[in-house]
């Protein structure tokens, strides 16, 4: 799953075909079935795939689809993990409110654009600041002793909320008082140049009003099995989650690593699923597990 120009679209990658991508709008149909086993991506890096050496069979429960060894690698040098200190690229540090009381704070390079925010399911956000990576990693830090503001939240959090969400006016104001108590906080690295406070709403991208509309209890997959197959209609996406119409919901990342076939016509869908947890706005105050 990624987010081609604020769309959802779903990347394919085959053998000596390399990746071809799939814009999603609602209303379309959805129609696969996997088939074999569940491989290891092997590691992505600056455009170019190297595969697993040894196409290893990984887990089908969860969000990674690589094997020990290529996670391993892929970590050794990423932002992310803090073990590409040097990137001389320019980063933003942005606040991101996913639900009542789940805000976050995190950082992404400035040539990505609003990317990092659909592919975690940002429903309204702002940036904070910008400047060198080291600058926003310890404004990020600052955010999180000083708030208490976390830098990573469960998608079973998010997705929870995301049915019964208070109007934008409401989402916003919860952003802009965040921003305010951020601003004036000492300590910011002089390197890290504040940018005015702007919230910015994802209703439109993520089709929410379509996806307050669905019926419950919302139900999601869980893993793809051997001949499992997903059939439905798209109402929305946000970050990496399909939500269909009959209220199911497809978290992309258990996608990946699968061969994905055509099921036969008359198929339904055929896959362990699980009843999303139903956490209302009073249930959904933010705590220090993240």
């Amino acid at each position: 799953m990624r987010w081609s120009d604020g769309l959802p679209a779903i990347g394919w990658y085959g053998e000596e075909r390399g990746e071809r991508v799939s814009v999603l709008a609602p209303g379309q149909r959805l129609a696969f079935a996997a088939y074999g086993e569940r491989r290891c991506l092997g590691v992505l890096r600056a455009g170019r795939r190297t595969a697993c050496p040894t196409a290893a069979v990984v887990p089908g429960r969860t969000g990674s689809a690589q094997c020990p060894g290529c996670a391993r690698l892929d970590r050794s040098f990423s932002v992310a993990a803090d073990t590409n200190a040097a990137d001389p690229r320019t980063y933003r540090v942005y606040l991101a409110w996913f639900g009542p009381g789940l805000v976050k704070v995190g950082i992404t390079a400035e040539e990505r654009g609003t990317a990092r925010l659909l592919e975690q399911a940002a429903v309204t956000w702002a940036w904070l600041g910008r400047g060198p990576l080291m600058a926003a990693r310890r404004t990020e830090e600052l955010l999180r002793a000083a708030l208490g503001v976390p830098d990573r939240i469960a998608y079973t959090r998010k997705r929870a909320v995301r049915s019964h969400l208070p109007p934008a006016p409401e989402r916003a104001r919860e952003v802009a008082e965040l921003y305010g108590r951020a601003a004036t906080l000492p300590g910011w690295p002089e390197s890290l140049e504040p940018v005015p406070c702007e919230v910015v709403d994802h209703a439109g991208p993520f089709a929410l009003e379509a996806l307050a509309g669905l019926p419950g209890p919302a139900r999601t997959i869980t893993e793809m099995v051997p001949g499992g197959a997903v059939t439905g209609r798209l109402a929305g996406a946000a970050g990496p989650d399909l939500h269909l119409m009959d209220g199911l919901v497809v978290d992309t990342r258990l996608l990946a690593g699968w061969e994905l076939l055509a099921p036969a016509e008359g198929t339904v869908t055929g896959v362990p699923v699980v009843q999303v947890p139903s956490v209302g706005p009073s249930a959904a105050g933010q705590d220090g597990l993240f």
